[in-house]
């Protein structure tokens, strides 16, 4: 894998897969294929950063306007109007029914519980992203069958410590389960994996950061211990979704950028991602990216994945009917 530079500043170096032209994002293109369509991006911060890259990126052509039905940021919505185009965001922590407690400052998470926040709202969307990494990261505290079964970094007495690759993986089971049981979506989902932070020199809260001004090459640092573990453990319930909903007839992608960004420790804002009058002595955000920076490309692989579906959509037909075919001899 290989990265160009055509200008100068860091932030200008752009992913290039070996052996493929992946053509830069056509914010026409994108725009045309969503004509008359509804595109809903499920997920946390992160999730939010890449609506945001998406809308900057379509501003060459064209600006939504809001149309929200309130005032909560976490709940957006924006329409491109010489496109009847909608576009969504729809915040969850944990993709499933979670609370934060005032008293411990530990996240309580139903990993057998859809949460309404954004599976309510499924219907008569086209096309659906859904992410989920850094929440957690956080101590939690896991709920299933109505009872505690374990936690994560929690430390209570009397609580076994399941870890954090326990909460994903349920988190994710539940959030396909929500889509596959739904009578109202019938859209395209998309999943996109995890998108590692960079914190040198220490964690999040205990001063680290993200200094360097070029990405990694290729082997310098290959992609490990939790970042690759969470990441397989996505991978893994993808692929069990995608089966089940192939019976089903849902329709699941992959939107791969782990290995990507992985490549970008120079991405980050660092002590630039606060407003000025935040105290940034203890956290620099080396988790959400620069704009323009490297999400920016997560657009250009959405587009190139976009213009195949119709390909794709024609293969999986015609495998259909010939499944169909050979069940009825």
């Amino acid at each position: 894998l290989k990265y160009g530079r055509p200008d100068a500043g860091f932030l200008r170096w752009r992913w290039r897969p070996d052996a493929c032209d992946l053509a830069p994002f056509n914010p026409a293109q994108f725009l045309e294929l969503m004509r008359n369509k509804a595109f809903a991006f499920v997920g946390d911060n992160i999730a939010r950063n890449h609506v945001q890259s998406l809308i900057c990126l379509l501003s060459k052509l064209e600006y939504p306007i809001d149309v929200s039905p309130g005032r909560d940021e976490h709940f957006k919505r924006w329409k491109y109007m010489s496109y009847n185009f909608t576009m969504a965001f729809f915040w969850t922590s944990h993709l499933v029914k979670s609370e934060e407690s005032t008293k411990t400052g530990i996240f309580n998470v139903y990993l057998d519980e859809f949460d309404e926040a954004w599976t309510s709202q499924m219907a008569g969307f086209d096309y659906m992203m859904i992410s989920a990494g850094q929440w957690f990261l956080r101590p939690l505290l896991f709920h299933e069958h109505g009872r505690v079964i374990g936690c994560h970094d929690c430390f209570l007495n009397n609580v076994t410590e399941l870890g954090i690759y326990h909460g994903y993986r349920r988190a994710f089971r539940t959030a396909f389960k929500a889509i596959l049981s739904s009578e109202s979506y019938r859209g395209i989902t998309y999943m996109r994996t995890f998108a590692p932070p960079h914190f040198e020199n220490g964690l999040w809260n205990e001063g680290g950061n993200c200094l360097r001004t070029e990405p990694f090459k290729s082997k310098e640092s290959p992609l490990e211990g939790q970042n690759l573990e969470l990441y397989m453990t996505q991978m893994e319930e993808f692929r069990r979704a995608e089966r089940e909903g192939r019976k089903k007839g849902f329709k699941f992608r992959l939107l791969d950028t782990t290995q990507a960004m992985w490549l970008r420790p120079d991405g980050h804002p660092s002590k630039y991602g606060h407003w000025p009058q935040e105290n940034v002595s203890l956290y620099n955000d080396c988790v959400h990216w620069c704009l323009p920076g490297p999400i920016d490309i997560w657009s250009d692989f959405l587009l190139h994945m976009l213009k195949m579906e119709g390909i794709t959509s024609a293969q999986e037909r015609a495998q259909f009917a010939h499944q169909t075919e050979l069940n009825q001899r």
